[in-house]
């Protein structure tokens, strides 16, 4: 798409330029400190569930059917902790798990346990000359972390309005017997909002892989966070990988980080039997069990869906405004310039903003230099290479509505002075 800047004359261009770096020579004055680097929930999100903390005493009572929450045991969580994973997971409760707070960090698990030992009955992964898995981009960048950390190979998968663009996806894993996984977040996407279709699903859980081994990591972080009461809905891939007798291939994982307390909260996962018996023999060997005290307080304090969604709603009541004003900023200084496009999810955490190609890192250092900081451009990519130099996350949750509008009015200064310049640069 050609921008306003590209159909400027020469002195028409110089004129915008100017006017654009007093702007910013103006701005850059004024000092500001304004983060809007990682998807936080706000101060005042956190403080929806403070009563949390009020539902354990000295003298509440610690058991959970038979379960001493005090005291070591049940390793795979307390039966009321693993109904609530179920529900999250759309599998029975007696295939989940329930740890401490951090699914990546059951992730990593999951995958150092494969790459030391391997799918049962197959060689493990670091034994392989080669082993590769398919990221979906723009994505998370901690889940490439996972398997760079490893030595894995990523590859880049472009993701499409329906989820990633499975016609790539099949032709790799049908051909590729060293692609062993791939990353998926399959509601209100990381960074860009998308729910996969039902088709994108059913594909994934049938598809044919060169490797028997492939698996899928469902990170279903954002199962819950819709905006409104009419969320996106998700197909439950567990029950078509069943019908189709790939049950071994999903691996799902979520957590409450943004339900209840960051970092402090309970991190679940979901697979077949098979799976959970075996990768369960790793993590015990040094894990006897987690927190169950904080296990009995999540389910006491969120003992039903129902429960759940209400808690939610609180989130959206915050996170509203916030989206809102995203699209607003953006439309309104950006919306006929032709310099960007953005996402407009209904729920999840993030914005997905893409400027010119070979803009987006120095739109991301001139906020900086304006006093806004963004997650690096590059990030939503392995190995932090975006080829075209286009994607920003915009994460719009942690601000207050007044930080996130002046955040916004900066990245959109960035943006035009950046496309005018790339304007005058193709014409010199």
């Amino acid at each position: 798409m050609e921008t306003i800047y590209q159909r400027m004359g020469a002195e028409e261009l110089a004129a915008a330029i100017a006017a654009l770096e007093a702007e910013v020579a103006e701005v850059t004055a004024k000092g500001l400190k304004l983060d809007m680097a990682r998807g936080k929930p706000s101060p005042e999100q956190v403080a929806i569930s403070r009563p949390l903390l009020d539902v354990l005493s000295s003298s509440a009572d610690l058991m959970d059917e038979g379960v001493d929450c005090s005291n070591y045991g049940c390793f795979e969580g307390i039966p009321s902790a693993r109904r609530l994973a179920g529900s999250f997971l759309g599998v029975p409760a007696g295939q989940t798990i329930v740890l401490g707070s951090s699914s990546l960090n059951i992730m990593q698990s999951v995958l150092v346990h494969y790459w030391e030992k391997g799918v049962p009955g197959y060689t493990p992964w670091r034994k392989l000359e080669s082993v590769k898995f398919l990221c979906p981009v723009p994505g998370y960048d901690r889940h490439f972390g996972l398997t760079q950390d490893l030595g894995i190979e990523n590859i880049p998968v472009r993701m499409t309005p329906t989820g990633p663009d499975m016609d790539e996806v099949e032709r790799l894993v049908a051909e590729d017997s060293s692609i062993k996984g791939m990353f998926c977040v399959p509601k209100y996407s990381n960074p860009t909002g998308i729910t996969y279709s039902d088709e994108t699903v059913r594909r994934l859980a049938t598809m044919k892989c060169a490797a028997p081994d492939f698996r899928i990591v469902w990170d279903n972080a954002y199962c819950v966070h819709d905006l409104t009461d009419h969320g996106d809905k998700l197909l439950n891939i567990h029950d078509v990988a069943l019908e189709a007798g790939n049950e071994d291939r999903v691996l799902e994982f979520a957590s409450t980080s943004k339900i209840t307390f960051p970092g402090a909260g309970v991190a679940f996962f979901g697979s077949s039997f098979a799976n959970m018996a075996e990768v369960s023999r790793t993590l015990q060997v040094g894990l006897i069990s987690a927190n169950k005290l904080n296990q009995l307080a999540h389910a006491r304090f969120l003992p039903t869906m129902d429960a759940l969604h209400a808690h939610m709603a609180k989130h959206a009541e915050f996170l509203r405004p916030r989206f809102a004003l995203v699209q607003e900023k953006l439309r309104d200084g950006l919306g006929e310039t032709g310099c960007a496009t953005w996402t407009n999810p209904n729920g999840g955490y993030f914005v997905s903003f893409d400027s010119q190609p070979g803009s987006a890192k120095r739109i991301v250092a001139l906020c900086l230099q304006m006093g806004v900081k963004l997650t690096p451009a590059g990030a939503t990519w392995p190995y932090g290479i975006d080829p075209e130099d286009t994607n920003i996350r915009i994460a719009p949750t942690y601000p207050s509505l007044e930080e996130l509008g002046a955040a916004l009015d900066i990245l959109v200064l960035a943006t035009k002075l950046v496309c005018a310049q790339l304007a005058a640069e193709e014409r010199a």
